[in-house]
């Protein structure tokens, strides 16, 4: 993929793994012309429309934490650990006059892919790629559509992808950490998935 071509490529597909409402139905063809390599999955969500692609959003992603779209989990799991990575991403965004709004986590997948479109820095997927990598051979496991997605992204990285877990596990180092802590000492998970840039 051309390095000009890229901000949009990671627009739409911030936009394809958030859930599908009527915006991003709206705006379909916009992404697909601007991200070839999503028009499989794009083309899918345009055929089977917003209800049913809304249920499946939803059966993938909020039932499984093998689907998991907060990119920390993969690497801290939960952990207190967790806590200081997101208030590194919190600042890692601040850094770039940018500030989240309301309550999503910094990790969601969707804002660190807007983050990137919007600068054009690629560290931070860079640095949670091997969560990235087990994100998709989960998906591509249950044969869903949201693989398609995953792997185009993967594909704008650096290097070949791992072809198995064990591999992309290799990557990582390990998996995502178990230890029982909540993440209350850390007053800081009160965000937003949407960045602004600017006076607010």
């Amino acid at each position: 993929m051309r390095a000009r071509s890229r901000p949009a490529f990671y627009q739409a597909a911030a936009h394809c793994l958030d859930y599908p409402d009527e915006q991003f139905f709206a705006r379909i063809t916009l992404f697909a012309a601007g991200a070839p390599a999503l028009r499989p999955f794009l083309e899918h969500a345009a055929t089977v429309g917003q209800a049913e692609l809304a249920e499946h959003y939803v059966h993938t992603f909020d039932f499984h934490n093998r689907h998991c779209l907060h990119l920390t989990w993969w690497l801290d799991g939960d952990t207190r650990r967790r806590g200081q990575s997101l208030v590194g991403l919190k600042q890692a965004y601040r850094e770039h006059g940018m500030e989240l709004l309301n309550e999503e986590l910094p990790d969601y997948l969707p804002v660190v892919l807007e983050f990137v479109a919007a600068t054009g820095n690629r560290d931070l997927l860079l640095e949670h790629r091997p969560g990235l990598e087990l994100l998709r051979l989960a998906l591509s496991d249950v044969d869903t559509p949201y693989a398609q997605v995953v792997t185009a992204l993967c594909a704008t990285l650096p290097g070949p992808s791992p072809r198995d877990r064990a591999t992309a596990r290799a990557l990582a180092r390990s998996g995502p950490r178990t230890e029982d802590v909540g993440l209350v000492p850390y007053g800081h998970l009160d965000l937003l998935p949407l960045l602004t840039s600017g006076e607010r």
